[in-house]
């Protein structure tokens, strides 16, 4: 795909940056829905919310990276769009069993719940334990 095409893209968390590259395309959950991102979109800011981030830096035929984003903010302009997560992972930093057994510890707080239980705490568990599983699937 032509330069011209594609768009500055930057991810950064608290303590790195992610990824900073061109790509052609991207797409990931927002609190209003899934987005989907090519240069000369309409300049806007999202929350992010849990779930898979594709980006496409050829074209959305070609071969895309995917990774576990799970929540934060995104600005988007014309020629670039940065997005701050709170922490964002590439499947290969994920540990499947470690994902499960979370899922696993959640679903369990959320069945067996007490007063006393943090139900929004353990929904957000499971979410991020259920994008981490899901970011490992092809």
């Amino acid at each position: 795909m032509p330069e011209e095409k594609k768009f500055e893209l930057r991810i950064v968390t608290p303590d790195r940056v992610f990824y900073e590259g061109k790509a052609a395309f991207i797409e990931f959950n927002t609190t209003e829905g899934e987005i989907g991102i090519y240069r000369e979109h309409v300049p806007t800011t999202v929350i992010v919310s849990p779930g898979i981030l594709n980006i496409y830096e050829e074209d959305v035929n070609a071969d895309f990276k995917k990774a576990a984003l799970h929540g934060g903010f995104a600005t988007i302009l014309q020629d670039k769009v940065t997005i701050m997560a709170e922490v964002i992972e590439w499947p290969s930093e994920i540990d499947l069993k470690r994902a499960e057994e979370s899922r696993e510890r959640a679903e369990e707080r959320i069945r067996d719940a007490k007063p006393e239980t943090d139900m929004e705490r353990a929904e957000a568990s499971l979410k991020r334990s259920i994008v981490r599983i899901n970011s490992l699937k092809n």
